[in-house]
This record gives C-alpha cells, sequence and structure tokens, in this order.
C-alpha cells in the first residue's frame, strides 16, 4: 500500500449484505466522501481484511475503518494486533455498519442509518477499550490465537454461526439468525464442559451447557441481549452461561434473551472474570462463535486485555 501517514482508510467488504455493498458502492462511498475523506481497498475472501488492516497501519494510517458485518469488523480488529501487540497503539478504529450481524454497533450505540455514522466518524470522538484475546484449538489439533472485541462464544452458538455463515444471508440478519438457531436446536444435544475462571484450579466448574457466552459487548446471534451488564472498557468479562435448558425452555424464556432479562432465570448463570478457560469433558466437538465466525473449537482459553484499541464512538 502507498503512503496513508496521517490517512483514514476504510476496509470494504463487497459481500457484506449478501453482495449489496459491492454493487451499491458507488452511491455508499459517495455518501461518505461529503463527510470524511478516505483511501479505499477491498477485501476478496476471508482474512483479507486483517492484513489489508495491518498493512494501511504500517503504511501510517490514523484511523482503519471497517465497513460491513460483525465478521468484517472481527477480521479488522485483528489487523490492528500482531499477536498480542498492537501494530499502531495511537491509530484508531471507525466502524461503519453494513451487514447480516449488526451486534457490535448495537453496544457502542452506533446508528443503522449509513450517513448518521458516517457523521460520527467524521467527529472523531474516540475511547480505547478492552479486547478479548483468545487461544483456540483449530479442527485440524493445532493452537491459534485470535482477538475479538464483542463476544466468543460456544456450544449451540458456533453451530447457528456456521449454518448461517452456509446460508444465502438474503433474508437479513435476525432472521437469518433465527432460521438458523430453530435448525441448530434439532440437531444440537447439550454438552459437558469444564470452566476454570482466574487461574482458579482449585475450584473449576462444571456443567451441561447450550452456549456459553464470554463477552466483553452486550449482543450477540443477530440481536440477543446476551450481557446485559458489559462494559467495553471495565477490564472484564461478562461470562453467562445458558445451561442445560431444554426446546420447551426456550419456547418459555427465549424473548427474555432478547430483552435482557435472563439472567434470573435458574437455568442461566453469571459471572465476571479476566480469564476464562473451558475445555469439553465429552467425545464431541464444541465449537466456537467468535464474533459472527467459526474459527475452532473448545478447548480454548480467554483474556482480557484492557485499553487495548482506540475506538471512534458516537461522543
Amino acid at each position: 500500500m502507498s503512503d496513508s501517514r496521517g490517512r483514514t482508510v476504510l476496509i470494504v467488504n463487497p459481500m457484506s449484505a449478501n453482495g449489496s455493498l459491492g454493487r451499491r458502492w458507488p452511491e455508499i462511498s459517495s455518501i461518505i466522501r461529503r463527510g470524511v475523506a478516505f483511501d479505499e481497498v477491498r477485501t476478496q475472501g476471508p482474512g483479507d481484511a486483517t492484513w489489508l488492516t495491518r498493512e494501511a497501519l504500517e503504511a501510517g494510517a490514523s484511523c482503519v475503518v471497517a465497513i460491513g458485518g460483525d465478521g468484517t469488523i472481527n477480521e479488522v480488529v485483528n489487523g490492528f494486533f500482531d499477536g498480542d501487540r498492537p501494530v499502531a497503539p495511537e491509530a484508531s478504529m471507525g466502524v461503519l455498519p453494513f451487514g447480516t450481524g449488526g451486534d457490535f454497533r448495537k453496544t457502542i450505540h452506533l446508528p443503522r442509518d449509513l450517513e448518521r455514522s458516517a457523521a460520527i466518524l467524521a467527529r472523531g470522538v474516540t475511547r480505547r477499550i478492552d479486547v478479548g484475546m483468545l487461544d483456540y484449538t483449530t479442527r485440524d489439533g493445532d493452537t491459534e490465537t485470535r482477538v475479538f472485541a464483542n463476544i466468543a462464544s460456544f456450544g449451540i452458538s458456533g453451530l447457528v454461526d456456521r449454518l448461517v455463515n452456509e446460508s444465502s444471508k438474503a433474508l437479513g440478519g435476525r432472521l437469518s439468525f433465527l432460521l438458523a438457531t430453530a435448525r441448530a436446536s434439532v440437531r444440537y444435544q447439550n454438552q459437558r464442559v469444564r470452566l476454570v475462571f482466574d487461574e482458579d484450579e482449585a475450584n473449576p466448574v462444571e456443567m451441561t451447557i447450550n452456549t456459553v457466552a464470554v463477552a466483553n459487548g452486550r449482543y450477540f446471534g443477530g440481536g440477543m441481549y446476551i450481557a446485559p451488564k458489559a462494559e467495553l472498557d471495565d477490564g472484564r468479562f461478562d461470562v453467562v452461561a445458558l445451561g442445560d435448558l431444554s426446546t420447551k425452555d426456550f419456547l418459555v424464556h427465549g424473548r427474555r434473551i432478547y430483552n435482557g432479562t435472563h439472567l434470573g432465570i435458574d437455568k442461566v448463570s453469571y459471572r465476571r472474570a479476566q480469564v476464562v478457560r473451558a475445555e469439553p469433558l465429552g467425545g464431541e466437538s464444541i465449537e466456537l462463535d467468535v464474533d459472527g465466525e467459526t474459527p475452532g473449537v473448545l478447548p480454548a482459553t480467554f483474556r482480557i486485555v484492557p485499553a487495548a484499541l482506540s475506538l471512534v464512538v458516537p461522543g
């Protein structure tokens, strides 16, 4: 990439919203340019947004902006880090929401309307937020590391994400997730896991789970308000475990997960931690969901990295 010192660089995923971003890009880019001067680079496949972000930062960009859904945002966040080392600590990240998943924007109160979110980007108010560092197991049995800004989870959520990503996403975010959740519920059996919090090996927790969310942000799964108490800058994960919930439980209580009143349900537990280690207790693989993507399975370790990223937010 050419010299980008002091510039804003947009990472554009043309396949976002089932290809709508690419088709409408001339119109969309003109809206953004009314308030923000920017360079643009386009992704061509999975993982591109990460190395394009890193390349922009190394070329001196002052702000790198993810335009797309939650998966694109996650890839851009990963580009800000080389392992656990920030690539450009003084640079900021922006978000212009446009995609199937819009969970992260809800936590930062970013409007869906592109013109309004571009105006927020132009004002340039920033906030230091925590990120999660995840060491996980690939499907080949290797160990890899990934960063996340919003929520990483495991259980049925991993299967749901895989089904969503295998679909056309033409129905939009929430409906795509609802249909995938219904399909996953038919196939998924609640699983046994062992959890260790903050390296307290003497007091592990063994439980049967439907899903466990290790949350920095508040929303996942196409609008589920899974971690209503989470804050992006408090130095802790909010760990919400949906335990041995049955289909009947979801029929009775499902709405409460969307409005954030589910923490009082008997089979739901909540705690806060800086480090969470999770491993399966049965023979079945337990899939991960990381900001809407499915990179691997348990065992995994989640660590909070406080104030690691400067994010442009509504001021």
